[in-house]
């Protein structure tokens, strides 16, 4: 391809509303133009970039034994009822009423594609025989992104793989689940990204075992909780922590447990204010209704509750906070004043509460809290669970090492989904005893938008971007540097052609323009390798050959130049399947 005969609109200065590097960039180097908030146009060179991330993904899902399909966007709304993911999704479900004849229909644009797939395959499967198989789309997907930001790392209209394992047997499930799993690992590998899977909550999706995974990014949304020392690395809502279960003890040195009065004073940080302690000091307790039960559950003063912990403690199957009824019925307080002094309800506690002596914490009565509270005089437990949040500086539940906390944007998930969508949409087979059983599902998703954001995040200097071999929208740039001589051009034209007929994909800045600006935009859009030719170098019989990422450009005798740049591009190649998992 010609410069002039495409469309590359590079920019020079930073877009004033562009807030991370990934969203400057490829706004400045031409890969899209916003058309409204959530909602992108991919220009060529943004466009090339992503049809490459897709085709490896779809490699890579056929690979795995995946079979494509394509299904409907348009989705009836009641598919969504009979899984109760309309609620579920609130307002970031995008449907609406359509006239149709005398009546109207209510459709949703499909966020995922779990019950019309669920649907589908609910009107093929009958019978054991036909299991398992595994199902993949690349389809465009619509959520309603209240807040759309940082480019095309949320928006409300994204590009998405998203992949579905039908089975019969926890086995199958499992096996299907380490095939896309290791796929998405190859993926990532190849697309050049450094990825980081973690373990997950599966979140309002259902399904129980769930991994991310995770581009570390300063600018990432999430956070990581990871070892450096071993492989461990888990999303916050899921990270474990290495403590170990308190002794559960009163101290030899308890104070009498007093009640002070604190009249309106509801929050930790204005209870420190006015009984001049430390959150440290303090028991927060939380009440939540478990599968229909009241819990309290305490923490901490300086710490939060983690839900998916709580969960997992109880055995329980849903967790919300109490409702203030809820909450004066166990406390006799209201909102602010609870504590574990005589309260009525079940009572778990993190490792950490066990250890304050003469703690602070509410007194079940309003407007007061007790000071001196200690445990196995005051309050009893029977044992402490993790039920805070990991951090910095936390043991590793699996080494030696002390977890840290790091950024990342999130481009890939893997969910067992279980039973929970075929038992709603009646997807069932017929075992070999005649039985019929709902079919167990995996679920397994890839942002393909992100994956290009994420490389523009974490592969750029400050001239632009450096793109990997793999994913870059052309991999040979050739810039003639005086388009007006006319041995330049007949040099670049031969170079040009040779390297198209080797299948290579070259992009030509044919521009009349100085030296100075082609360089500029040249790195600025980061195609791999760049050949330039024209000067003094033209004239001793040389071109000069020069990797993004090189300082400075090597140079070649003219007449093997095409032969260099395919024997470097071969090399870079090679260099960057090594690092692809077999």
């Amino acid at each position: 391809m010609r410069w002039t005969q495409t469309l590359i609109p590079t920019m020079k200065e930073v877009p004033a509303d562009a807030e991370v590097p990934s969203h400057q960039l490829m706004l400045r180097a031409g890969l899209v133009r916003q058309l409204m908030a959530g909602a992108y146009s991919y220009l060529p060179l943004g466009y090339r970039a992503l049809r490459k991330a897709e085709a490896i993904v779809r490699e890579e899902m056929e690979r795995a034994g995946a079979i494509e399909v394509f299904l409907p966007a348009l989705q009836p709304i009641d598919l969504f009822e009979r899984t109760g993911r309309k609620a579920a999704f609130g307002n970031v479900l995008i449907n609406f009423e359509v006239k149709r004849g005398d009546r109207k229909v209510h459709l949703a644009l499909g966020p995922t594609h779990e019950e019309v797939i669920t649907d589908l395959v609910s009107k093929i499967v009958t019978t054991y025989r036909q299991l398992p198989f595994t199902l993949f789309q690349i389809q465009t997907k619509f959520r309603n992104e209240e807040r759309p930001r940082f480019g095309v790392l949320r928006t409300s209209e994204f590009l998405m793989k998203d992949a579905y394992s039908f089975s019969a047997s926890i086995e199958q499930l499992d096996a299907a689940y380490d095939s896309m799993y290791a796929a998405y690992c190859r993926i990532y590998a190849r697309c050049g990204l450094e990825y980081l899977p973690v373990e997950a909550e599966s979140g309002p999706i259902g399904g129980d075992a769930s991994h991310e995974f995770m581009v570390p990014a300063a600018n990432g949304e999430d956070q990581i909780i990871r070892c450096p020392k071993c492989a461990y690395a888990a999303n916050m809502e899921r990270a474990d922590t290495g403590r170990a279960a308190a002794e559960i003890s009163t101290s030899a040195d308890a104070a009498e447990l007093t009640k002070v009065d604190t009249p309106g004073v509801t929050t930790i940080d204005q209870v420190c204010g006015m009984l001049k302690c430390d959150p440290q000091q303090m028991i927060k307790t939380l009440i939540y209704v478990a599968d229909e039960k009241p819990v309290a559950v305490l923490v901490r003063g300086d710490h939060d509750a983690n839900e998916g912990k709580v969960r997992r403690a109880l055995s329980a199957t849903s967790v919300e906070l109490a409702d203030e009824a809820t909450i004066k019925e166990v406390t006799g307080a209201p909102v602010g004043f609870a504590g574990p002094v005589g309260i009525r309800c079940q009572v778990i506690a993190d490792h950490d509460v066990a250890l304050i002596a003469n703690a602070i914490a509410g007194a079940n009565a309003g407007d007061a809290h007790y000071t001196g509270v200690n445990v196995g005089r005051d309050y009893e437990l029977a044992t402490t669970f993790d039920l805070r949040d990991a951090g910095d500086g936390d043991p590793c539940p699996k080494c030696e090492g002390t977890l840290e906390i790091v950024h990342g944007i999130e481009v890939g998930h893997v969910f067992k989904l279980g039973t929970k969508y075929s038992s709603s949409l009646g997807a069932e087979f017929v075992d070999e005893n005649e039985k019929r059983h709902p079919i167990i599902m995996g679920c397994y998703g890839i942002g393909v938008n992100r994956i290009i954001a994420s490389l523009c995040e974490t592969k750029h200097d400050e001239n632009g971007i450096v793109w990997p071999l793999s994913i870059a929208p052309y991999e040979v740039l050739i810039v003639p540097l005086n388009i007006a001589d006319e041995e330049v051009m007949s040099v670049a034209n031969k170079c040009y052609d040779e390297l198209q007929a080797a299948g290579v994909d070259v992009l030509m800045d044919d521009r009349k323009a100085r030296p100075g600006f082609k360089f500029k935009d040249a790195d600025l859009i980061g195609i791999p390798l760049r050949l330039v030719i024209g000067g003094k170098g033209l004239q001793e019989g040389q071109l000069e050959i020069k990797w993004r990422w090189q300082d400075s450009p090597d140079k070649v005798p003219l007449e093997s130049g095409v032969e260099e740049v395919l024997n470097r591009l071969a090399e870079q190649r090679a260099r960057e399947a090594e690092s692809v998992p077999v």
